[in-house]
């Protein structure tokens, strides 16, 4: 396959793309929502063939499973992207020079956006709706496991583009193959920026192998400090959603941290994830406190390598820590800068948390569930960001611009 081409002809077509009406792009999602609706049969025959070739105890199943309801949310999404304002254009300064020279710095796209990303079959329809909207074309890499869904998937978007008059070289869809994974990483001069969206293995290979520019999302190892004022109603409330709600994605927990003082209250605390079957690996206080009071074949010492652990599985570490400044170090050294919570009455020990913290996303009294592109009101979001340099957090469609600086003299010349 000659992938040289296939990038040229993508570059070639979002060139147009920014040239668009707003109204022509917004016509061209919400026709992909209508056909996503329409065609649900045939997305939930291609998604049960990559279904049926992965065990359901997979912990990336859940990622990769659609069903009436995922369909229905990932078309609202869509209609969600299609009624946001256009973030092209936007001025983000103006001023003039002392030299009466008029300086202005607007939003304008990348170009050409690739996604690498894992089994998330919904991340096809958010990757393009974003990318498209706000005048990007996009180069999409998705995973073997749910390459007949990505593919149905595609095809949706190329017969909306179709319908609506546009190329449908603005989106291109790569084999699921690490050929094409190599493409796209040494794509230079033709993928403006590439995103990876999947585990932290995902992310480091592509870090360490792309020669075009990265900005890296995802990989979450995600806590909870449960401090020594926190309401124990809003506690289980907040970890029971934040570990539970879906297990495998980025934002569920993985470590809870206790203070020493509360340890008496951590069985009723936890009560609510014995009942789900959630499988804790604790320190030897908190092993200690929950023994005879959780499930014991639900329970077992932590071992080496817990507090680092992604799990994406009903599965938590639990420590005891003493203070606020232990649970931000144990955070700053096992974090991944994705979104970290305390649940506190303290109103200054919920500042200093939040601004201690180095995370993307930094809660009070919140499960980290809510870090999501769509409840931060983006519609849709690309990623995660976990990093500090461009976008960080959930990035939607201003995140999914760059900008350039418009001059405007009457003559003047520099001396």
């Amino acid at each position: 396959m000659n992938y040289t081409d296939l990038f040229a002809k993508v570059k070639k077509a979002s060139a147009a793309i920014s040239l668009l009406d707003d109204n022509k792009r917004n016509s061209v999602i919400l026709r992909l929502a209508d056909l996503l609706e329409q065609n649900e049969a045939a997305i939930l025959e291609a998604n049960g063939k990559d279904l049926a070739r992965m065990e359901p105890t997979n912990p990336l199943y859940d990622r990769l499973k659609l069903t009436p309801d995922r369909i229905k949310g990932i078309a609202g999404d869509l209609r969600h992207v299609a009624s946001l304002p256009t973030p092209l254009g936007e001025e983000i300064e103006r001023r003039t020079l002392p030299n009466g020279i008029l300086l202005r710095r607007v939003r304008v796209p990348f170009g050409v956006i690739g996604v690498i990303y894992e089994a998330r079959p919904n991340v096809t329809f958010d990757v393009f709706s974003l990318c498209f909207k706000s005048g990007n074309a996009c180069v999409l890499k998705g995973g073997r496991d749910a390459e007949n869904s990505n593919e149905a998937a595609m095809t949706l978007i190329h017969q909306a583009l179709a319908e609506e008059n546009v190329n449908t070289d603005v989106a291109l869809l790569l084999p699921s193959t690490h050929e094409a994974t190599a493409a796209m990483l040494g794509a230079v001069g033709y993928v403006d920026v590439c995103i990876p969206r999947g585990g932290r293995k995902l992310i480091d290979f592509v870090r360490d192998n792309a020669r075009v520019p990265v900005i890296e999302t995802g990989a979450g190892v995600v806590h909870l400090y449960f401090s020594k004022t926190g309401d124990m109603n809003i506690g289980k409330r907040v970890i029971e959603n934040a570990k539970t709600r879906r297990v495998s994605v980025c934002n569920a927990l993985d470590t809870l941290l206790v203070d020493r003082s509360r340890l008496a209250d951590l069985p009723e605390l936890l009560a609510p994830l014995a009942a789900k079957n959630v499988e804790l690996h604790a320190d030897e206080s908190a092993f200690a406190a929950l023994a005879g009071n959780y499930p014991d074949s639900l329970l077992k010492e932590a071992g080496e390598g817990i507090w680092d652990t992604e799990w994406m599985d009903y599965k938590m570490g639990v420590r005891v820590v003493d203070t606020p400044d232990q649970a931000v170090e144990h955070i700053s050294a096992h974090g991944s800068g994705h979104s970290e919570s305390i649940v506190t009455a303290d109103e200054a020990v919920a500042a200093a948390f939040q601004n201690r913290v180095d995370a993307a996303c930094v809660y009070v009294n919140l499960p980290t569930s809510f870090t999501d592109g769509a409840q931060f009101g983006l519609g849709a979001e690309i990623g995660i960001s976990t990093q500090k340099l461009g976008p960080r957090g959930p990035m939607g469609l201003k995140e999914m611009t760059t900008y350039r600086y418009l001059l405007t003299g009457e003559g003047q010349i520099r001396p």
